[in-house]
């Protein structure tokens, strides 16, 4: 049960939908005569429906995710839809012939997502523009790790980037249509910033070649192992983007 008056983890709570009945009733109440404090939740709800907008999914999930009825049968429509997209695609390309069939072929290509790109736009909502508070704060990899284990047991170790100058200080859980994310953030002495995404395949278990790609201000280098996509994200053609090339390997 939460205390009066709320701590800043009820009001995110509140604001993420982690509050039972009872307690988010008591809380609107509190808020409904404290104007000024219900004014900035008001904009972190704001802020969280931007965010969720952009990253195509809720940022915070009930533990196992996956087994959660409501979200099983979500994911199921849309596959159910893809794949009748999918054939309806297929048919008009045998009706109408090669020429056609080869136009609707490059217009799906052209659709698909670059590679990583919910990692840069995780980058520029939290690291940029510090939409959210994240969900863990610490100096060193030790108590990251033991948070990133909770979500993926059998992923890649997080990168350990003191040689190049860089504590990570900080993470958050984000959402995919796959299942869980995150995003850790880096920081060196200087304030500069970097980060490190994990994210489960995307359709069809689709795992990434190494490689690299920038996306206006920013570098992202990608690769995938032990069944999960990676990607480092800094500002592209900085000094810090190159000396993460001059001393780490990704």
């Amino acid at each position: 049960m939460i205390s009066l008056p709320p701590s800043e983890r009820d009001l995110h709570a509140y604001v993420d939908h982690r509050l039972n009945e009872s307690d988010r009733r008591l809380l609107e109440t509190y808020l409904s005569s404290h104007p000024q404090l219900a004014a900035q939740v008001q904009a972190w709800q704001q802020d969280a429906q931007q965010l969720r907008a952009a990253l195509g999914g809720a940022l915070q999930q009930p533990a196992n995710p996956d087994l959660d009825p409501a979200l099983i049968r979500q994911r199921l429509k849309r596959q159910s839809r893809r794949h009748l997209a999918s054939a309806a695609l297929l048919l008009i390309a045998l009706g109408v012939g090669g020429l056609s069939g080869w136009q609707a072929r490059e217009m799906t290509l052209a659709s698909a997502p670059l590679p990583m790109t919910d990692a840069l736009q995780a980058y520029r909502l939290f690291a940029q523009q510090g939409v959210l508070p994240a969900d863990l704060k610490v100096q060193g990899n030790g108590a990251m790790q033991a948070w990133l284990d909770r979500y993926f047991t059998q992923a890649e170790r997080l990168p350990d980037l003191r040689e190049s100058g860089f504590q990570a200080v900080s993470g958050r859980l984000l959402s995919t249509d796959q299942g869980p994310a995150a995003m850790v953030l880096y920081e060196d002495q200087g304030g500069h910033r970097i980060s490190f995404y994990i994210r489960p395949p995307g359709p069809k278990n689709y795992l990434l070649p190494r490689g690299s790609r920038n996306d206006g201000e920013l570098q992202a280098d990608y690769w995938s192992d032990s069944g999960y996509n990676y990607a480092m994200v800094s500002p592209s053609g900085s000094a810090v983007a190159q000396r993460l090339q001059d001393t780490q390997k990704f």
